[in-house]
């Protein structure tokens, strides 16, 4: 054409917000929509209206919140994949327990941020994702890496790990029940199978023991 090249202008990235707080689900949709080459298609409150439209909607990402009315996000992230299994999904949570990490992992998230993030940090997620990533927030990358250096014949539960190293942090029982949204009774038991799986009398040994067979 003369030498002359028409450019072509980026593909619009097309997304469902799936959050039921509403203050940060309308955030998200003016942030993301105010950027160039983003397009929010879609918001809701609960997953089963989100996916109820899913074809519909046809988004190229769907950002996700896990802790919802109804059916929780790790449920709404399975079912998304089976019926769109090219859109990418990105957690977006105040939870940091690797617990729920891997179960959305699994689930088929592609990506996990928490919530305090920068509001570019998202855009570029939602980019990052699209170019083939799996964006994940710096604290979750991190324990994604350190469950990966644990022992992987560890006699522990997920959860009793989880207990285990926030014990060695120095937290209270109180502390830990109140981070891992469980009574403190739950704690103590959780405790007890800890000394009795790994043959200690106390927390200084089963700490010890843990960080020497590289449990936490």
């Amino acid at each position: 054409m003369n030498g002359i090249q028409l450019m072509r202008s980026p593909q619009t990235i097309r997304i469902c917000i799936v959050e039921d707080d509403n203050l940060i689900r309308d955030g998200f949709a003016l942030l993301i929509n105010s950027t160039y080459g983003f397009k929010i298609v879609n918001t809701y409150y609960r997953c089963e209206d989100a996916i109820k439209n899913i074809h519909s909607d046809a988004p190229d990402v769907v950002l996700m919140d896990i802790e919802l009315p109804g059916m929780n996000g790790i449920e709404g992230i399975a079912k998304i994949k089976k019926l769109r299994p090219k859109t990418n999904i990105i957690v977006v949570t105040v939870y940091e327990n690797d617990e729920l990490v891997f179960k959305a992992l699994c689930a088929g998230a592609g990506g996990y941020l928490t919530k305090n993030m920068q509001p570019g940090r998202l855009l570029e997620a939602i980019r990052d994702i699209q170019d083939g990533g799996a964006p994940m927030s710096t604290n979750i990358a991190r324990m994604v890496v350190a469950s990966f250096q644990k022992n992987r014949n560890s006699p522990l539960t997920a959860r009793e790990t989880e207990v285990l190293e926030l014990l060695s942090k120095g937290k209270s029982y109180t502390t830990i029940a109140e981070q891992l949204f469980v009574d403190k009774e739950t704690i103590r038991t959780h405790i007890k199978n800890i000394y009795w799986k790994l043959e200690v009398h106390s927390k200084a040994e089963a700490i010890e023991k843990a960080i020497k067979e590289r449990l936490i």
